[in-house]
């Protein structure tokens, strides 16, 4: 090794661009990482990170502009090509197969089994077994077992593309820590996330596109979000404001929805709770207690084991999600890409729910529908600069989508399961303002968020559920995180001074 290696990067793209037909994705992105160093990649949805994260990789090339690996030029054209020059991406959606086994997701990726099993061990993981299949495990455990994949390759430069977005606090320390060791180890890391938490707990520099364009880099200090918002935004950038929440109480009448013992699969055991008219109720819980299947239940895609489910008063069960919706439920997945119609246009995925039932079959009021579509895309600020097919939209844009389509259909009862998971500050300040504005119209809105600043932000109470059962229901005025965490893991006030 020569005297300058040690201060040469890791890792130098410089003048990056990408164009898509009309659209500039990418204009002058550059990144410098060192080794050793975390350094956060930011910037507000449809900034250009996710292309220049699958430029990195090998997903996509560039039209111009330059990549660096330990100072030499890099021609990466491939993933595996990345792969091969130390170059390991965690990317925001799992890259499993979902009809293999873990097993055979190994093989086809040559992974290493025992490094892997470590790996899964140490972030927190101990019940996996090698033939369980991929498409029957939760959302947050492929994120860990794609991490665990990534992290066996022992790679030189590790890129988490908003690898905690849903998972649980209790997994999200253990990844921080890993990634920290890693780092301390000589490893270098990009990290692309939203929460800023985590980025003061992680990195040691942040580097911040806006419109495609690199704008600047960063150390993490204290005090620092403001001037990183800043950037993200431009200092003239009107910011979205939270509406503030309505002080007037939610209703006492008849429950919009009221759950009682309800018990689902294995994880479910006894929830009860009412959701009122004009009131948002958040959802707080650890990773696999049970509020996978309470959605799943009310959005039709689960039966229930035990329990009842009343709607404004009346009982109510579903068979298929179309009677849910037909009940005045409408779902909002965690999964953007469960939701949407990735080769279809952004008015053709919004008018989805206006002409999907057979009784709505025979001639399209075209012209009403073009009127609720417009509105509705208005109404969430969709960019549609690429509406020609939705999967060129930005994570934030798509997620606003699978909102607007029941916008536009009309909204009773709103089931969101982490809408917020992924997407760019400006658009989380936006939904949380919808979600205020839809309640204040008279909507019932179930909220499960793994983010617990989100509860004071967008919600009227929580209900916390640990081992299948609500434990705890919280006022959103002192739903403060510790409080919230205490709860989430079992410690009730009840049960702290038994």
């Amino acid at each position: 090794m020569t005297q300058q290696e040690p201060s040469a990067p890791v890792l130098d793209a410089q003048g990056v661009s990408k164009r898509f037909s009309a659209v500039v994705a990418l204009r002058d992105a550059s990144l410098v990482l060192n080794r050793g160093e975390v350094v956060a990649l930011m910037g507000a949805n449809g900034a250009g990170k996710s292309t220049f994260v699958k430029i990195l990789t090998g997903a996509l090339t560039p039209d111009t502009g330059h990549v660096l690996i330990r100072g030499k030029d890099a021609h990466v054209t491939s993933p595996a090509e990345a792969r091969r020059s130390g170059l390991v991406p965690v990317y925001q959606e799992p890259s499993l197969i979902p009809d293999l086994d873990v097993a055979d997701n190994l093989r086809l990726g040559n992974t290493p089994v025992e490094a892997f099993r470590h790996w899964v061990n140490a972030l927190g993981i101990t019940a996996l077994r090698m033939d369980d299949m991929i498409g029957r495990l939760p959302l947050a455990t492929l994120r860990i077992l794609d991490l665990a994949r990534a992290l066996a390759a022992e790679p030189d430069v590790l890129l988490l593309d908003e690898m905690t977005a849903a998972l649980p606090t209790d997994l999200v320390a253990r990844v921080l820590k890993v990634a920290r060791e890693q780092a301390d180890a000589g490893r270098s890391i990009i990290y692309i996330s939203h929460r800023f938490a985590e980025i003061a707990a992680l990195c040691d520099r942040a580097t911040v596109l806006r419109d495609g364009a690199t704008v600047g880099s960063v150390k993490i200090e204290p005090g620092i979000e403001e001037r990183i918002v800043e950037m993200m935004l431009g200092a003239d950038h009107p910011q979205t404001a939270v509406a503030a929440k309505s002080l007037k109480a939610a209703s006492q009448g008849t429950p919009r929805l009221a759950l009682r013992g309800l018990a689902a699969g294995s994880r479910l055991n006894d929830v009860s709770f009412d959701l009122r008219q004009g009131e948002v109720l958040g959802v707080v819980a650890l990773e696999g207690q049970g509020q996978d299947e309470l959605f799943d239940v009310l959005a039709g895609n689960r039966r229930a084991l035990a329990g009842t489910v009343a709607i404004d008063g009346q009982p109510a069960s579903f068979r298929h999600p179309a009677d849910a919706i037909a009940s005045g439920l409408t779902f909002v997945p965690g999964d953007r890409s469960h939701a949407l119609l990735m080769s279809r246009s952004v008015r053709e995925n919004i008018a989805l729910p206006l002409v999907a039932r057979l009784s709505n079959w025979g001639a399209i009021p075209l012209r009403d529908e073009a009127t609720r579509v417009t509105a509705a895309i208005e109404r969430l600020q969709i960019d549609t600069r690429a509406q020609g097919e939705v999967r060129r939209l930005s994570g934030g844009n798509q997620q606003k989508v699978t909102i607007a389509r029941w916008i536009a259909k009309g909204v009773r009862t709103l089931l969101l399961f982490d809408p917020t998971r992924g997407i760019d500050i400006r658009t989380k300040r936006q939904i949380y303002a919808l979600v205020r504005d839809l309640a204040a119209q008279g909507a019932a809105v179930l909220f499960y968020t793994s983010e617990l600043s989100e509860i004071r932000l967008a919600c009227d109470r929580a209900v916390v559920i640990f081992n299948g059962r609500v434990v705890d229901v919280i006022d959103a005025a002192d739903a403060d995180e510790p409080t919230l965490m205490r709860a989430a893991y079992g410690l009730t006030e009840k049960e702290r001074t038994a």
